[in-house]
């Protein structure tokens, strides 16, 4: 699972047990330890609740063992597998903590001078990390805010499909009409789609008469194509250099990808309209969608990725769970480049950058910001990054006043008192 905050674990005070989990797919390890080096042995338990409430049997049995007050649970980030356990332990007096797996085999190699990976072994590293303080506590989003990362995740893996099956549409269309999308753009667009659906092979559109097929194209582009568009596709088709064998193998396929995407764009047009209906019901999407630019989706995907705003008190929590916050190597008299880190949410850098992409055109709220920075001489990418941190500097600002978006603010100008002559 991942869901960093920004403000991380930095010391484990004595009294506390050390809880690890080596999250696996049907089977985790545990392990249990305290800040003095106090042990039991690593243990084995399911992914079910006979394997939860053993494991927190184990570690109730050596916080009362070692005589420890508080406890500390930590695991790696493993995508969806530790999300049941932490779901499951959220209602325990337990501080949820996870570790980057880089952290996890870098200092594995420092222990034993062995790349080696046992499930005995990493709880036992992941238990290291945390006693160093290097570990970062978890955002588990409740109630609509959930909704929405899981609405938004799902739109997410559509939107790749989405892409996918219209690069498959274009390539079976290159094989038996390569002309076709020289004619006729974008192959994205419904009257592609339509006369794809309707006339698959080039033999069909060959055989149409062009002032039918003209007004038909003309109908369903709206006036955008045409009997010139129409003559041009039927006298293409009918001199094509497409391949003549199988054609009607890759007809049948194309019809079927033609269909998966008609399925795709139906979910994703409800998945949106159920973000309209969730956002109406969090207060805070008002203030966010008041920033001109912020559009449904990426307000749904910003308060999924986010969850509670007010649990990052200050500007770098934030920047650190997008994955925004800078670093350089340097060196002697080298100094390095700023670049950010990318160890934080990746959806959420992704939604901050198609925002901004819109904020920074014409008449855009981040425009003449953009536009500085790349006057001096700033590359563009960098200045996108830039424009991105100066979003979310606003967006913590407005949601720690409670404010909505203000567009060119000015302060109001202090009165002057002359003096007497």
């Amino acid at each position: 699972m991942r869901g960093l905050r920004g403000r991380g674990l930095r010391a484990v005070k004595e009294g506390t047990l050390i809880a690890t989990v080596d999250i696996g797919a049907t089977t985790n390890t545990g392990y249990c330890t305290t800040v003095d080096g106090r042990d039991i042995k690593v243990f084995k338990f399911g992914n079910s609740r006979e394997g939860f409430e053993k494991f927190w049997h184990m570690v109730v049995a050596a916080r009362n063992r070692f005589g420890c007050h508080e406890v500390v649970m930590g695991h790696e980030s493993t995508g969806p597998y530790a999300e049941p356990l932490v779901h499951y332990l959220m209602g325990k007096p337990v501080r949820i903590v996870q570790v980057n797996p880089l952290h996890t085999k870098r200092l594995k190699e420092v222990n034993d001078n062995s790349p080696g990976k046992t499930d005995d072994k990493d709880p036992r590293v992941i238990a290291d990390i945390i006693r160093l303080g290097r570990a970062l506590t978890v955002v588990v989003p409740e109630g609509d805010a959930a909704y929405l990362r899981r609405l938004n995740n799902a739109r997410e893996r559509h939107v790749c499909e989405h892409i996918a099956l219209l690069n498959q549409m274009q390539q079976r269309v290159f094989l038996i009409f390569p002309e076709f999308k020289t004619l006729i753009a974008p192959m994205r667009g419904r009257t592609v789609r339509f006369i794809l659906k309707k006339y698959t092979t080039p033999e069909s559109i060959g055989a149409l008469a062009k002032e039918v097929f003209g007004e038909e194209i003309r109908k369903k582009s709206m006036g955008k194509l045409g009997i010139k568009e129409a003559e041009l596709l039927v006298k293409a088709a009918q001199h094509t250099v497409g391949i003549k064998e199988g054609v009607a193998g890759i007809a049948l396929d194309l019809r079927h990808i033609i269909a998966q995407l008609e399925v795709v764009e139906r979910f994703m047009s409800e998945i949106e309209v159920e973000m309209v209906a969730t956002l109406e019901r969090i207060p805070c999407s008002a203030r966010l969608l008041s920033i001109k630019g912020m559009g449904v989706v990426s307000v749904a995907g910003l308060i999924g990725e986010v969850g509670d705003f007010s649990k990052f008190k200050t500007q770098s929590e934030l920047m650190k769970l997008a994955g925004l916050d800078l670093y350089e190597v340097s060196s002697g008299k080298r100094k390095g480049q700023q670049r950010i880190t990318k160890r934080g949410r990746s959806l959420m850098r992704k939604i901050l950058y198609f925002a901004v992409v819109q904020m920074v055109k014409k008449h855009g709220i981040m425009h003449e910001y953009y536009e500085r920075l790349t006057g001096r001489g700033t590359l563009r990418m960098r200045a996108l990054v830039a424009a991105m941190r100066k979003l979310l500097r606003i967006i913590h600002a407005m949601m720690r006043d409670q404010r909505d978006y203000v567009g060119q603010y000015e302060a109001p100008k202090r009165r002057v008192i002359k003096k007497a002559a």
